[in-house]
This record gives C-alpha cells, sequence and structure tokens, in this order.
C-alpha cells in the first residue's frame, strides 16, 4: 500500500479571468510534515479551499488516500489523460463536500482564527466531536444514543488535557490569550479525529516565543497523534526547521520544490519570495 495521503495533479483554479492555482501538482507523504510557502496572493489559500472541497477547481484531481475526492476535466480531456484500462476507476466530475471530506480524515485550520467567540473552550470541542457521530437525526432528536454522547464529552476532556488546555475549558473561547485561542482551534480540528492536518498560517500574529512554542507543539502533535501534516506558512525560521520538504507557489504556479536546504538555495525561490519580510 503507498503511503501516499495526499495528491493533487494538474490542479487549476480559476476565477474569471484571474488564475489563482495554475496547474499544480504536488504529495504529502504519510508521517510527513510538508509546508506550502510563497508571496502573499500565490494561491496557496485557494489549493487548501480546493483540498477540502470548499471550491470546486476548474481543473484537475485531489486524491486522498490514494482515492480521488475532487476532480474536474472540460469535456473528453479525462479519456486523453486516463485512457485504456484505467478510464473505469474515473468519472469527469467528484466533488465531495466540506462535511464529508473532514468525516474521511482530513482537518484544517484558517488563517483568521474560526472559533464559536461565544462558546467555551470544551464547547468548541465537543461540537467539533459531533462530525464523527454515529447515531441518526431521529435518535439524536430523541437523545436515544445517550452512550455515544458520553463518550464525546469524555473524549473532549481528555483531548483538552493532552494540549494543556483542560484549566480552560469553561472559558469563553474569545477571552483566551491570542496563542491559546490558535491552540484551541487546532484542538477542535483534532477533535474529528484527522489523519491529515492542513494548518493555514498557524504562526500568524505570534511572538517569537509563541513561534517557537508553536514548532515544538506541532511536532508534538503529529506524532502522538500519528498525523500528517501539510502547513502554509510565513515564518521561514517555523518553516525551516520543522518541514521535511517544501514546496513553493509564485503567482499560482509551482516554482520549486524540496528539502529547506533545496529551497534555501534556489536563486528562484530568493528571487521571488526568500527576500520578503517574513511579516508581509
Amino acid at each position: 500500500m503507498s503511503d501516499r495521503v495526499l495528491s493533487l495533479e494538474n490542479v487549476t483554479m480559476q476565477f474569471g479571468g484571474v488564475v489563482a492555482v495554475n496547474n499544480l501538482s504536488l504529495e504529502v507523504n504519510k508521517g510527513e510534515i510538508v509546508a506550502l510557502i510563497g508571496p502573499n496572493g500565490a494561491g496557496k489559500t485557494t489549493a487548501f479551499n480546493v483540498i477540502t472541497g470548499v471550491y470546486a477547481p476548474t481543473n484537475g484531481m485531489v486524491y486522498f488516500k490514494e482515492k480521488p475526492i475532487i476532480s474536474n476535466f472540460p469535456q473528453g480531456k479525462m479519456k486523453k489523460l486516463y485512457s485504456g484500462e484505467n478510464m473505469g476507476k474515473y468519472s469527469e466530475v467528484i466533488r465531495k463536500t466540506p462535511d464529508v471530506i473532514t468525516k474521511l480524515g482530513v482537518a484544517r485550520t484558517f488563517q483568521n482564527i474560526r472559533l464559536f467567540k461565544n462558546l467555551t473552550v470544551f464547547d468548541n470541542v465537543l461540537i467539533a466531536k459531533h462530525m464523527n457521530i454515529q447515531s441518526n437525526v431521529f435518535s439524536a432528536t430523541l437523545r436515544l444514543n445517550r452512550k455515544e454522547e458520553a463518550n464525546m464529552r469524555k473524549e473532549s476532556m481528555e483531548l483538552l488535557e493532552i494540549l494543556g488546555l483542560a484549566h480552560l475549558k469553561d472559558e469563553i473561547s474569545s477571552s483566551l490569550p491570542y496563542g491559546q485561542q490558535r491552540k484551541l482551534e487546532i484542538a477542535r480540528a483534532l477533535a474529528t479525529k484527522p489523519s491529515l492536518l492542513l494548518l493555514d498560517e498557524p504562526a500568524a500574529g505570534m511572538n517569537p516565543h509563541e513561534t517557537h512554542d508553536l514548532t515544538q507543539f506541532i511536532r508534538l502533535l503529529k506524532d502522538d497523534f500519528n498525523l500528517t501534516v501539510l502547513m502554509i506558512e510565513h515564518h521561514m525560521n517555523l518553516v525551516m526547521e520543522i518541514s521535511d520538504r517544501i514546496y513553493v507557489l509564485d503567482f499560482g504556479k509551482l516554482i520549486a520544490s524540496g528539502t529547506p536546504a533545496d529551497i534555501q538555495s534556489n536563486q528562484r525561490v530568493i528571487d521571488a519570495y526568500l527576500g520578503v519580510a517574513d511579516d508581509e
């Protein structure tokens, strides 16, 4: 069985005359931490939105654990790309919705924190737990599956304890310091029991001390939760320290990929991005 958890093939996302992502192909293997970097407006978050089913791509395919979850090809192009015995494995349009993709094992955080600001820390995690509920709407409405609800509450509390947030369980999420809100958003993503975690600028707005702590935190999460991580990030110290491999986008196109050492010495990447300040 392949170790490939995520792969994109020739993904293009066009909005009118603007091509936000242009023929992007990449792959992320089990247990890796892979970074997707590039200047603001390079198409990184758009790529995340395609992977998670928010956007239907103009063209291309997304695979999760070797199975297509997103695809869109102009009439006849699929036949040209996948002819013969492989043709029966594909259809020209596949679009799983974000909730289905989450249930398959893909979770994400956002550049702008999206917590339920008026709910407690505990309730934010518990709501995410409901993504994996097994009871149907009828039984849930009649509260017939109280055991499942009790298990979700127990697991939510255990998750907060593991992440060092248990003492804040009754606090309103919007009252937390910024770094703790980031950690809570990651906790909420983990509550869906993902195997692939997408982090969209997790260090945004953090000071150097918080960024250092986050670096260690992501490493621990990967190991403790058996995760594969795809991360968008502008803080190059974090990216270079934690990433196994890096992909670089510029104006929607992939301009380089490789190890941190490869990327640091790539003149095209230096010209397009690494000369830009981290906070830009």
